[in-house]
């Protein structure tokens, strides 16, 4: 469990700032613990959204053979800690037949304490979703579920490149989603504050009138 201190901590910074604050602990390479470009924020005006996964794969290209019953999924859910966030991976190839993701889907994870929905696949019903105040992240949107359908929950997933496991803390903003290590959480804000102030200070003095593009290289490098 994260100290609810921390993850408001981590609400007041951007995922670009965390990011960059993350790899002043070289706990990982620098291409690695965030979404790709595949996925989208759909409410970049909503705020970021801090809490820890629970996790459930999908399908929707065909009638299910063997469905995972909703409510297993359900108690996945509760088990943990929140707030939550639900990462949907979207098993079919390619991805996209149908959105499982919508208006009663995104009422019923509300209810279950999750703040967004994250997956590769689809969504839709963005109007009543963003009226709930509940984050959607998608490869995109279309108009059908199709046969979409629950296939497992609980275990690791992957979108957008990242791999999610049940628990992992997740940051999602609009440039889109980051994996926080719980073993650092409760250092990156002041690692991140101390990055605000390195570039604040480079940017003040490029925008003053002291500014001169002799030095400009000396002075990235020191504040660098």
């Amino acid at each position: 469990m994260i100290d609810e201190k921390v993850l408001a901590a981590l609400a007041r910074y951007d995922s670009p700032t965390l990011s960059n604050a993350i790899e002043t602990f070289d706990v990982r390479n620098r291409d690695e613990g965030y979404t790709s470009h595949e996925i989208h924020c759909l409410f970049p005006d909503l705020p970021t959204v801090v809490g820890l996964a629970a996790t459930v794969a999908v399908r929707s290209h065909e009638p299910p053979l063997n469905p995972l019953e909703p409510a297993r999924l359900w108690k996945h859910v509760q088990s943990v800690a929140g707030p939550r966030i639900l990462v949907a991976q979207d098993l079919d190839d390619p991805n996209g037949s149908g959105a499982m993701w919508g208006e009663v889907q995104a009422t019923i994870f509300k209810a279950l304490g999750c703040l967004a929905i994250a997956t590769d696949g689809v969504v839709r019903d963005l109007s009543e979703v963003r009226a709930m105040g509940i984050q959607l992240y998608a490869a995109g949107i279309t108009v059908s579920h199709a046969y979409a359908h629950f296939e497992s929950a609980g275990h690791g997933v992957s979108i957008g490149g990242l791999v999610v496991r049940p628990g992992d803390l997740l940051h999602a903003d609009r440039h889109g989603i980051l994996l926080i290590p719980a073993e650092i959480a409760d250092k990156v804000p002041a690692a991140a504050d101390k990055i605000i102030a390195t570039e604040q200070k480079l940017i003040g003095w490029i925008r003053s009138d002291d500014f001169d593009p002799k030095r400009l290289d000396e002075m990235r490098r020191v504040e660098h």
